[in-house]
């Protein structure tokens, strides 16, 4: 009866709004996540920095989940020994669409961290930003949407 009575409330609710409102897509704004001490601007252009985890997604802008192209995605992350190196940073442009796409070595987990690949985005008129994508052990692909905030 509760969630009968809770089921009718959502529709209610959707009918008095309207069908524009249930057409909208909000589109949240990825969490912010610290960038740690290995940053380093200026990260080279390349479309891998390894093999076997391949990471994709595309920039959005919120809250319309708009593409944006030719955002600058950095990425960089500790090799395969667990500490940070010049050969596992890069960066790239987003394409049509927002896209992105990056081929890395898998992030070990070091000193009580689990694995993880850094981000930082940059667009025109949105806020950068600085953001971690965090895989599961034995992943060999990853989608990662990051949504930027408009300045």
């Amino acid at each position: 009866m509760k969630a009968r009575g809770l089921t009718a409330l959502a529709l209610a609710i959707g009918l008095a709004l309207g069908p524009a409102a249930a057409a909208q897509s909000p589109c949240a704004p990825t969490k912010a996540d610290m960038e740690g001490p290995f940053y380093t601007a200026g990260a080279p252009r390349r479309e891998s920095t390894g093999r076997g985890f391949v990471v994709a997604g595309a920039v959005k802008s919120a809250p319309s989940c708009a593409p944006v192209e030719g955002a600058r995605v950095e990425w960089w992350q500790a090799n395969p020994g667990g500490t940070y190196d010049d050969a596992h940073r890069g960066s790239l442009l987003t394409g049509m669409g927002g896209a992105y796409h990056f081929e890395t070595d898998f992030p070990p987990p070091y000193s009580g961290r689990p694995s993880h690949v850094h981000f930082k985005v940059f667009a025109p008129g949105h806020r950068a930003l600085t953001t971690q994508l965090y895989p599961k052990a034995g992943q060999t692909q990853a989608t990662f949407d990051l949504v930027l905030v408009k300045e």
